[in-house]
C-alpha cells in the first residue's frame, strides 16, 4: 500500500536546518549572522482528507531545508481550507504570516519571494494584483491557476485575471507534463495571457512529472526541476 502523500520523501536530500515554530509559521533557519532574504512557502489546498499539518510533510520540510542550505530563511505557512468559503480567510492568514516573517529580525524584510504549490496557486492572485515593493518574485509549482467551474470562488482568486494589473513582478512557473487536466488548463491560460501582455514567465518543464512529482517521481528530471526552481529563487533574491 502506497504511503500517504505527506509521508512520501522529497526527491532531494538537503541537510536539515534548525526549525522554529511560531504560530502558523515554521522557520527553517540558515547558519547566518546577518538578516537573510526569505521565501514564504504556501502549500496546496484543499488538503487530502485526514492529512496532517503540511509543515510536517516531508515535501515542505525538504523545501525548507533546501532553501536554508542556500542561506535563505524558509517560512512554511500552515492554513486550512475545509470549505471553499474559507479561501478569503486563508488569504488573510497568509498575508499575516508574511508580515510576521518580515518582522523577524533574522529576515531581510525588503527581500522576499512567495512560493505557491498546487491549489495554493489561487492565493497568488492578491500578490499579482497588488505587488508590494519588497516582493522580489512569485514562484509557482504545479499550481492551480483557474478554479474549476463548479468551485464557487470569488473572482479575487483568479490569477489569470490578476495578470491584467500593471506590474512587472518576476514569475517562475514549474509545470508537470502529466498533471491533472484542470491544472494544465489553468497553466496554459496563464502562460498565454502573460505572453499577450508581454509579462515574462520563466517556465520549468517536467515532461514526465506528475502533480507532486517532487515526492512521487524520484527521477533525474524531477531533481533537476527542483534545483532549477531553487536557483531561480536565488537569482530573484540576489541584489
Amino acid at each position: 500500500m502506497a504511503a500517504p502523500i505527506e509521508q512520501r520523501p522529497f526527491v532531494l536530500s538537503p541537510p536539515l536546518a534548525p526549525v522554529e515554530r511560531h504560530g502558523r509559521v515554521d522557520l527553517h533557519l540558515p547558519a547566518a549572522d546577518t538578516p537573510r532574504p526569505a521565501v514564504v512557502l504556501v502549500h496546496g489546498a484543499p488538503l487530502p482528507p485526514g492529512s496532517g499539518d503540511p509543515r510536517d510533510w516531508l515535501l515542505y520540510c525538504g523545501y525548507g531545508a533546501l532553501l536554508a542550505e542556500q542561506g535563505l530563511v524558509a517560512a512554511v505557512v500552515s492554513y486550512r481550507v475545509d470549505d471553499l468559503a474559507d479561501v478569503p480567510v486563508a488569504a488573510d492568514q497568509i498575508a499575516a504570516a508574511v508580515e510576521q516573517v518580515r518582522a523577524d529580525p533574522r529576515v531581510d524584510a525588503d527581500r522576499l519571494v512567495l512560493w505557491f504549490f498546487s491549489g495554493g496557486g489561487l492565493l497568488s492572485a492578491d500578490w499579482l494584483r497588488a505587488t508590494p515593493p519588497w516582493l522580489c518574485g512569485l514562484v509557482c509549482t504545479y499550481p492551480l491557476l483557474t478554479p474549476p467551474q463548479e468551485w464557487p470562488i470569488d473572482g479575487r482568486f483568479h490569477p489569470v485575471d490578476a495578470l491584467d494589473s500593471t506590474g512587472d513582478l518576476p514569475i517562475v512557473l514549474t509545470r508537470a507534463g502529466l498533471d491533472m487536466p484542470m491544472v494544465q488548463v489553468g497553466i496554459d491560460a496563464f502562460v498565454a495571457k502573460a505572453a499577450d501582455l508581454g509579462r515574462p514567465v520563466q517556465i520549468i518543464d517536467v515532461p514526465n512529472g506528475r502533480h507532486g512529482f517532487d515526492v512521487l517521481d524520484h527521477t533525474d528530471e524531477s531533481r533537476d526541476a527542483v534545483r532549477t526552481a531553487r536557483d531561480a529563487v536565488l537569482r530573484l533574491l540576489t541584489p
